[in-house]
């Protein structure tokens, strides 16, 4: 199976444009510290990479 990416806002939404406040929502985040897991597929990784100074990943296993 494929892995899972760990996503942790580590930074405010506060003065981020309002598109990657979007999408952050979209990934389920929208708090500091708020954690989410989510599938390691092209369109969460595209996301991910809009918001990545935001953001902590990580790539956790299945098991």
């Amino acid at each position: 199976m494929k892995a899972k990416l760990r996503v942790k806002q580590i930074r405010s939404t506060i003065g981020v444009d309002a598109r990657q406040r979007e999408n952050l929502k979209g990934l389920g985040l929208g708090r500091i510290g708020k954690v989410v897991v989510v599938n390691n597929t092209p369109s969460f990784r595209g996301a991910i990479k809009r918001v990545l100074h935001l953001v902590t990943v990580e790539e956790v296993d299945n098991g």
